[in-house]
């Protein structure tokens, strides 16, 4: 139960920079009284403010800051549940929100949204719309539960009766039904990618194991036709290099012709130079009787002495040049053979070489293609490795696909949770459970009054009306004085539920008005009766224009205005 003890206010509304304290568990029954504008209804604003930051009545947050001090706006509300003491501050200029627990100032949220969230659901246990519908009933920006929407009568009762575990859990599920249906998304996808790599590895491997094999067969078959290249090339240069040593051989048979036809040159020139040394000679001697030098007579016999002489010289030197032309001539007939032949070996030493090099090429490619036959041969050695990688894959596919079944059995164990948690599940037969109690109080509470009718709610919240004097009335068919008894009724009936279920029960209760308006004389007093015989442990706040009534309250407060501001009298 939460025990409502004291709200104090200063520079909220009319009040000045002076608190205006009001104890909430003094009496039983308490009258507010004062004048339009004296600030008696000041209290609802500064209880929802300070509990829910905003005003009871059709007020901006800029507005409840007194417009002299405008400044030091302070409204502090103190409750206690079980044994925790428990005080909320707001402010504004500065603004402030504070939660103090047994003295001490909690820690701050970060966010002022999140920590008013975790007041309201930790701490009061209640929302605004709840607040309003069990602890207040005003005349002023008042919605009674019946003239409330389907949803917002709904979260009420859900209040009263605890059961909003019930739509927080189903929220929660939701949002978990939300993430474990991306996580099957994510695992779908995960399951196509695994399917495609089964295939394509599957794939490699076949292609792999019989790409390798063709390839090591073409490798063989290109080998042995390098072999036979190679083998083919071999033979021709050892018929080559056969013919090469015939002509080696030969050749050695006219080596020398060329140093020989050079000295036979030689030769040749001095016997040239001797020949027409002795032709000249010859010559001088026929022509010339007297030495054309001296002018001496040669003789006779010397002359021709001489003339013959050079003439046999010349036979013998002109024999010898004969034979030694035969020998030139036969020396290059040898030169010219011998050059021949060289030409021939150099022919054919080229074609060894040129084989030569086609051999080392086959050998090279000999060599390449045995290195990638043995590449390819360790491949499909270790394909092992692949086959790893295959069975890795349909591993993880496996373990995908329990991961699947399991995520999607989540999601039908979080369907039927949603199907029981929904308003036409659990919700739905625990407030079916308490409809006949609530259905009995507001009837009860309406006799009391002396309204007799019978005033039903359904499943759905909707009334049902039945009297010997109305016919197919509904809440919207009676007067306000009679809509205000079936509020009253249902406030109180809201109440004792509250007490019944210990969720949202409290000692205060406070209706602005509700006597200057809708209840006529008896009503009044069928009223005042009910809150101070049947409305047990509460303190019950009225507020009220009314005059005359001091003596049926335990005590009265006096809302007075003095130089603009507000103050309690005393």
């Amino acid at each position: 139960m939460i025990l409502f003890e004291k709200i104090r206010w200063k520079n909220f509304l009319s009040t000045g920079n002076q608190y205006i304290e009001v104890e909430l568990d003094k009496d039983s029954t308490t009258l507010i009284i004062g004048t339009n504008g004296a600030g008696k209804s000041t209290v609802l604003d500064a209880l929802t403010f300070s509990l829910f930051n905003k005003p009871f009545r059709k007020i901006s947050k800029s507005q409840l800051i007194n417009t002299v001090n405008e400044k030091d706006c302070r409204v502090e509300v103190e409750f206690s549940m079980a044994e925790t003491e428990w005080k909320v501050v707001r402010g504004i200029k500065p603004n402030l929100f504070e939660i103090h627990r047994n003295g001490i100032c909690m820690d701050q949220f970060a966010n002022a949204n999140d920590q008013q969230k975790w007041l309201e659901q930790n701490v009061v246990k209640m929302n605004y719309k709840s607040f309003t519908q069990i602890v207040i009933l005003g005349s002023s920006n008042f919605v009674p539960f019946m003239q409330l929407s389907a949803t917002n009568r709904r979260e009420v009762i859900e209040d009263l009766l605890d059961i909003k575990i019930f739509s927080s859990m189903n929220n929660l599920i939701k949002d978990k039904m939300r993430g474990v249906k991306d996580e099957v998304r994510t695992l779908e996808l995960k399951k196509e990618s695994l399917n495609d790599k089964v295939t394509m590895q599957t794939e490699f491997i076949t292609e792999l194991e019989q790409q390798g094999k063709n390839r090591i067969q073409d490798n063989n078959t290109k080998i042995n036709t390098l072999f036979e290249e190679s083998d083919n090339y071999v033979k021709i240069n050892e018929d080559l290099e056969n013919s090469v040593h015939d002509l080696t051989k030969e050749q050695e048979k006219v080596t020398g012709a060329t140093e020989k036809l050079r000295k036979l040159g030689t030769i040749k020139g001095t016997l040239s130079n001797k020949v027409a040394t002795i032709t000249k000679k010859h010559k001088f001697f026929e022509e010339n009787t007297v030495c054309p030098t001296c002018k001496q007579e040669i003789e006779e016999l010397i002359r021709l002495n001489n003339i013959g002489d050079a003439q046999d010289k010349i036979k013998e030197l002109q024999s010898g040049y004969q034979e030694l032309e035969e020998a030139i001539k036969k020396e290059e007939e040898r030169e010219h053979h011998f050059t021949k032949l060289s030409k021939e070996i150099t022919t054919l030493t080229h074609g060894i070489s040129k084989n030569n090099t086609h051999i080392s090429g086959c050998q090279r490619q000999i060599r390449d293609l045995e290195s990638e036959i043995q590449k390819l041969t360790e491949q499909l050695a270790n394909r092992n490795t692949e086959h790893e990688n295959l069975e890795s894959f349909k591993d993880n596919l496996g373990k995908t696909y329990e991961a699947l079944a399991s995520k999607k059995d989540t999601i039908n164990y979080h369907d039927f949770s949603y199907s029981l948690l929904k308003d036409g599940g659990v919700k739905s037969k625990i407030i079916k459970k308490y409809l006949p109690l609530i259905n009995q109080q507001v009837n009860r509470y309406l006799q009391m009054m002396d309204f007799y009718i019978n005033f039903t709610l359904d499943e759905e919240f909707n009334e049902t009306v039945q009297s010997p004097i109305h016919d197919n009335f509904s809440y919207a068919s009676f007067s306000e004085g009679e809509k205000m008894r079936i509020d009253l009724a249902l406030l109180f009936t809201w109440r004792e539920v509250a007490r019944y279920k210990n969720s949202v029960n409290t000692n205060l209760l406070i209706m602005d008005e509700v006597f200057d308006s809708s209840l006529d004389g008896f009503g009044t007093e069928e009223f005042l009766k009910i809150i101070r015989f049947v409305i047990k442990d509460a303190n019950v706040f009225v507020i009220s224009h009314k005059t005359g009534m001091d003596d049926r309250f335990g005590s009265v407060l006096k809302f007075e205005k003095i130089k603009g501001f507000s103050r309690l009298g005393s």
